[in-house]
C-alpha cells in the first residue's frame, strides 16, 4: 500500500496562488487507510485552508469530492461533469493519482497536497512501514521474503555491514538488522547457502527504511519504537 502525508498548509496555499475556485479531489484507495487524503480528510484541508484565507482576507471557493481511487481511469469519470467551473484542482492521493488526474483533464492545474513517501505495509493502527523501494528488480525469492533494499540503510546484498550492534542497525538503532533477520530467517527455512551466492551492489540514496506513525498514535507506539 502507498503511504502519504498531508503537504504543509504554507506550501499547498504556494501552489494555489493565483486561483479562486479550487475542487479539492480525495481518493479513497491508499491515501484514505492512511489518513492522508479520504473524505474526511478533504474536508479537515478545506476547513483549514478556508479559515486561511479568511484570515488573509483573500477570496476563494474550495468545493470536495472524493472518488473510490485516483490510479484507475472508470472512477475519475465521477469528476467529467463537476470539473469544468473550476480554476484548479488539489489532488488527496499519492503522486500516481496525481498525475492520471492531471491526465485525464490536461485543460486544469492539479496540484499534490501530499507527499508520496514509500510503499508499505500497517504495522498497526496508526503505524506504517516501508517495505517496498519498487526497484524493478526483486530478490525476495533468496533472501527469505526480507528486503534488504528498503530494510537495509546501506541497501547490502552481500551480508551486513560490521556496524550492528544487539542485532540492530548501526544508522538507527531502533530499527533492526534487515541481514541478521535475513540469515535467522534463511537457517529456519535450512536455505543459508543463500548467503554465498554474491550479487553487484547497486546506488541507491536515502535508504533508511521509511515509517509514519500519525501524531494522533506516538504516545502508544512510544516504547515499541525503541524495541
Amino acid at each position: 500500500m502507498i503511504k502519504s502525508e498531508v503537504k504543509s498548509l504554507d506550501e499547498i496555499k504556494e501552489m494555489l496562488s493565483g486561483y479562486h475556485k479550487i475542487l479539492n479531489t480525495g481518493c479513497g484507495g491508499c491515501s484514505s487507510v492512511c489518513l492522508a487524503g479520504g473524505l474526511k480528510e478533504v474536508n479537515n484541508l478545506n476547513t483549514k485552508l478556508l479559515l486561511s484565507y479568511q484570515a488573509d482576507k483573500a477570496p476563494i471557493e474550495i468545493d470536495g469530492f472524493t472518488v473510490e481511487r485516483q490510479c484507475e481511469i472508470e472512477f475519475l469519470s465521477e469528476l467529467d461533469a463537476l470539473i469544468k467551473p473550476y480554476d484548479a484542482v488539489l489532488s488527496m492521493a499519492c503522486g500516481a493519482g496525481v498525475q492520471y488526474l492531471a491526465e485525464r483533464f490536461p485543460e486544469k492545474p492539479v496540484f499534490p497536497a501530499l507527499n508520496t513517501k514509500f510503499v508499505g505495509v500497517n504495522k498497526d493502527l496508526g503505524w506504517y512501514e516501508e517495505r517496498c523501494k519498487t526497484c524493478g528488480d526483486c530478490i525476495l525469492g533468496i533472501t527469505g521474503g526480507i528486503c534488504p533494499v528498503s530494510m537495509c540503510a546501506k541497501s547490502l546484498f552481500n551480508g551486513p555491514c560490521g556496524g550492528p550492534q544487539d542485532g540492530h542497525c548501526e544508522v538507527d538503532r531502533d530499527i533492526p538488522c534487515a541481514w541478521i533477520n535475513i540469515y535467522d530467517r534463511l537457517k529456519s527455512q535450512n536455505r543459508l547457502d543463500n548467503i554465498h551466492k554474491i550479487y553487484a551492489s547497486r546506488e541507491w540514496q536515502d535508504q533508511v527504511q521509511g515509517r509514519i506513525v500519525l501524531e494522533a498514535f506516538k504516545d502508544r507506539y512510544i516504547h515499541e519504537e525503541k524495541k
